[in-house]
């Protein structure tokens, strides 16, 4: 009667122990379904943030032809300068 009672016992821990780790891995595979996603977001994202920056090194040719309309439109407004200085200028 005794033994029947602790065997009885022992199968209730142990039910709930194996519903706990049910419970457990359940979370688990819900986190990982989780994180999954996220990382195919960034995944997508990054192939996008790749095609974006591919044509940075095409910017260092950028700067010498800055400096040149940079001269251009001084010379431009000195020849402005030289057409309104007899206009009041205006």
């Amino acid at each position: 009667m005794i033994a029947a009672a602790y065997f009885t016992i022992a199968l209730l821990i142990g039910a709930a122990a194996a519903l706990v780790v049910v419970i457990l891995i359940l979370l688990l595979l819900q986190n990982l379904a989780r994180i999954q996603r996220s990382v195919d977001g960034l995944l997508e994202i990054a192939g996008k943030v790749g095609a974006n920056t591919a044509n940075i090194p095409q910017l260092e040719a950028t700067a010498p032809v800055l400096a040149l309309i940079v001269d251009e439109a001084i010379v431009q407004d000195g020849y402005m300068n030289a057409l309104t200085d007899g206009f009041g200028g205006r």
